[in-house]
């Protein structure tokens, strides 16, 4: 008799086990953990895919659980539905652990494929990369199934309270609604607002730190220089990184081998005055202070959230003008360019608004003959902030001399209507708009002559976006609509097999955000050597040629 007691124990152990899990719940995990395996846009490590795995099969488990839920609810049924039997918990076992074990192999195959399309390192050992991505991606979906389940006991113990004051299914649906605007409160009133603190205190304190190779400049023509009206510590970490680089007189002299002119550089940190208003007017009376509007060219580059500007831009003009232009810019937040692009996105468009207004006023101030050409540029939420102060692309054409922008987000309104009112026949990822007249897509260089057709000599824009960026492709949407770009053949750098997936594909892509720097020029959010080369068709410099542009590019660099 005791041996039969132990014979069954292991077989209550099994059920009670399995009590504490939704067999519809571990359907949804099992899905989505298989699709999330699928190829997205960039190469990842398998401890990230894991993580990514794991998040995704923790979301499946939840809709599952929740499917179940109402389809109970909405037939009525007050008692819990009968559980499978044994057979179907080992089907399902055996279901996602063979489907789980080819998905990584083919996971491992695509990863190779997308690492040579942008000449990244293999994986090395991919039998054992595959099966540790598995362990961590278990892992993962533990770790958040277990928050969510403490999570969910809170709801039924809430429900249970009303329950005992209200009929059962009017608790339950007030129970529910009770329970999320409580999380929902919680998370923003308190671990939104503390977070934010949090990041706002320690990115500010990183703002005042400098980096290693900066120094500050002993030229009157940069701002935080002798004489500058803005302090050198009040320009930020990276406005002091915009003012304490760049090519020397020397360089500019040695690669045009002629006398160069020294560049002119003014920018306003988010430290330099109390208002965005009173910084844009800071940086502009930099820019009259050191002659900025009597050179060849003036460039706006609109920077992303902590002031960051892509050197590459700067660099290239300075180049092509042997040091006869100027640079202004400003800052408008302590936070980095993920941060803003999610919190900031007012400011950066108030920021970009007001710089170029109070520049292009004060040049119109200037006779006809004697304005330089005015530029702007910006990459990333800076090509957002960029682009705020023009509703359209002839705009941008009258009212400047040239654009250029990288990287754009789902938020650039103006680039999204461009993009939208594009030829028939042209892709989402490369389109055509108004047969190129005055504005260009491009991935890289070779695509500034697509179309074959006229371009205006003096009012021309050009956006780079790679068919690979998660910043640029990135949209809530993707949750359940599938994008144009992955209605269309894929784009040069991004697999065949890439597919869309609901839900799956938005988390695939936002876990792309995270490593779309980390990637070698041309691809995903690393945009270089289409700088030089756009510039120099946007406007066209005197005496500069495709062989000075390829010249110039060991010289630039993004940081």
């Amino acid at each position: 008799m005791p041996t039969t007691r132990k014979a069954r124990k292991p077989l209550r152990d099994f059920r009670e086990h399995m009590s504490y899990w939704s067999y519809g719940g571990l359907v949804g995990a099992t899905i989505l953990l298989l699709a999330s395996m699928t190829p997205s846009l960039l190469p990842r490590s398998w401890y990230f895919q894991a993580v990514v795995s794991g998040g995704a099969a923790a979301v499946g488990y939840a809709v599952g659980v929740f499917v179940t839920w109402l389809a109970r609810f909405m037939v009525s049924r007050s008692d819990p539905w009968p559980r499978p039997q044994r057979f179907w918990w080992w089907a399902l076992a055996f279901v996602a652990v063979v489907d789980a074990i080819i998905m990584a192999y083919w996971c491992i195959r695509w990863q190779n494929e997308i690492r040579d399309l942008m000449g990244v390192d293999r994986l090395g050992n991919a039998t054992l990369a595959a099966v540790a991505m598995l362990a961590l991606a278990v892992v993962v979906f533990l770790l958040l199934v277990y928050i969510g389940k403490l999570w969910a006991r809170g709801v039924v113990w809430l429900v249970r309270l009303l329950g005992s004051f209200i009929p059962p299914r009017i608790a339950t649906v007030a129970g529910g609604a009770v329970a999320l605007a409580l999380t929902v409160m919680l998370v923003n009133g308190v671990l939104v607002d503390n977070i934010m603190k949090v990041l706002n205190n320690t990115f500010a304190a990183a703002n005042n730190e400098t980096k290693a190779d900066t120094v500050a400049p002993t030229s009157p023509l940069r701002s935080g220089g002798p004489g500058s009206t803005v302090s050198w510590d009040s320009l930020g970490r990276e406005g002091r990184a915009n003012m304490g680089m760049g090519p020397t007189v020397a360089d500019l002299t040695a690669f045009n081998g002629a006398p160069a002119k020294e560049p002119i550089r003014v920018y306003a940190g988010l430290d330099s005055a109390p208002d965005l208003d009173d910084i844009a007017d800071a940086a502009v009376r930099e820019l009259e202070r050191t002659g900025g509007l009597q050179r060849k060219v003036v460039a706006v580059g609109s920077s992303t959230g902590s002031g960051w500007l892509n050197k590459a831009y700067i660099d290239s003009l300075e180049y092509m003008y042997n040091g006869d232009t100027a640079l202004v810019s400003m800052q408008y937040s302590y936070l980095p360019s993920w941060i803003s692009f999610l919190v900031d996105k007012e400011r950066a468009r108030q920021a970009g608004i007001q710089l170029f207004e109070k520049v292009s006023a004060r040049i119109r101030l200037l006779p006809e003959g004697q304005r330089p050409k005015l530029v702007v540029f910006g990459e990333s939420l800076g090509s957002f902030a960029g682009e705020s102060p023009f509703g359209s692309i002839p705009t941008i054409a009258n009212r400047t001399d040239g654009a250029l922008f990288s990287g754009p987000t789902f938020n650039n309104q103006l680039w999204l209507d461009t993009t939208r009112d594009r030829d028939a026949g042209s892709p989402v990822v490369l389109p055509i708009y108004q047969n190129g007249s005055m504005v260009r897509f491009i991935a890289n260089e070779k695509d500034l002559d697509r179309p074959n057709a006229p371009w205006l000599e003096d009012q021309r824009v050009v956006y780079i976006q790679h068919p690979s960026d998660p910043i640029t492709w990135w949209n809530p949407n993707l949750l359940f609509k599938e994008p144009d770009w992955l209605k269309e053949k894929r784009g040069a750098d991004v697999l065949p097999a890439t597919r869309w997936i609901p839900v799956v594909t938005f988390l695939q892509v936002s876990a792309d955000m995270a490593v779309a720097t980390g990637v070698p020029d041309g691809h995903g959010h690393h945009y270089l050597r289409a700088v030089p080369f756009a510039w120099a068709k946007i406007l066209q410099p005197e005496g500069w040629t495709d062989e000075k542009t390829e010249r110039v590019l060991p010289h630039l660099t993004r940081d």
